[in-house]
């Protein structure tokens, strides 16, 4: 049933005459009664019959405009919630890495249930991979990512990726094997013959790593995998290998992270929703709140962790 012609009904029962629907519609008599027939026809009963020179509801008719009211009612209710400009209510989705979730998500969820009370968020912690395949399958709304600028994500055109922050990263290396300067090359090159750690759930760090490596001239030995990056410094203090960590990041005693410049390796963060969706009053939110809370920040270097 068109709830147009729901609306029809429920006006005849309120205005009792063909006509007084019609104007009220700013339509025909007859529009307005072939309106009625169709509906008639689309729930198997008869809606109106005869009353002199007008025509009154059926009992089936004024049952159905019972449910009409309701269910107009539910449909413009629906309707204002899911307008660009409405207030916003409803489940957000959020996939992402615990990095963006930690320092930037959650402070926004304490933020909404105060502010927002009819938005909810959920949570999952996951890889960019795996945020994105969720992206795709409609199992979350909004994916918080990253890459490298030397490991580009290829984003899919059906998304959108509002970039948020970035960070540089270093190269964490056991605190006694000193500070010697020198470019990323140069640094690289100095580890050549350790073992490395890359990630276990991400290729981006591992694609960094062989790309500066097979610039310095050899082909690094990646034997250890972490996502947490405080395991990377735990393993690098057991001086298991050496690994990329954010600059700036509180180290162990322990360990040492070198500055990797020409070229340098900043990690780039994102917000990625699927473009059919970006005007959706609860993604709308929270993605313009987290640009707007990351962008003054930057060239802020990442918390410890993925």
């Amino acid at each position: 049933m068109e709830t147009r012609r729901l609306d029809l009904l429920l006006e005849l029962s309120r205005l009792g005459s063909m006509r007084a629907v019609a104007e009220a519609a700013g339509t025909t008599t007859s529009t307005v009664s072939q309106q009625i027939a169709t509906l008639a026809r689309e729930v198997g009963a008869a809606l109106i019959e005869p009353d002199g020179r007008r025509v009154r509801l059926t009992p089936a008719g004024r049952r159905l405009a019972e449910h009409a009211s309701g269910i107009v009612a539910a449909v413009e209710a629906a309707r204002r919630d899911l307008a660009p400009g409405a207030e916003p209510s409803g489940t957000l989705r959020i996939a992402g890495f615990a990095t963006a979730i930690r320092i930037h998500l959650l402070p926004l969820v304490t933020e909404l249930a105060a502010s927002h009370p009819r938005v909810s968020v959920l949570i999952r912690e996951h890889e960019p991979a795996e945020a994105l395949d969720m992206l795709a399958s409609d199992e979350a709304d909004l994916a918080l990512t990253y890459d490298y600028n030397l490991a580009p994500a290829a984003h899919e055109p059906s998304v959108h990726a509002l970039p948020l922050w970035t960070a540089r990263w270093g190269l964490g290396v056991p605190a006694h094997a000193g500070t010697a300067p020198g470019t990323a090359l140069e640094v690289f090159a100095r580890f050549g013959a350790h073992d490395w750690i890359g990630n276990s759930r991400n290729t981006a760090d591992e694609t960094v790593i062989r790309t500066l490596a097979s610039m310095a001239g050899f082909d690094p030995r990646i034997t250890h995998r972490a996502d947490s990056l405080e395991l990377v410094q735990g393993m690098i203090t057991a001086e298991l290998g050496v690994g990329l960590l954010p600059v700036g990041v509180p180290t162990r005693p322990a360990v040492r992270i070198l500055p990797l410049t020409g070229p340098d390796v900043v990690q780039r963060a994102y917000a990625v929703a699927r473009r059919g969706r970006l005007d959706w009053p609860p993604l709308a939110l929270v993605t313009g709140l987290l640009a707007r809370r990351t962008r003054p920040s930057s060239t802020a270097p990442a918390p410890g962790a993925h």
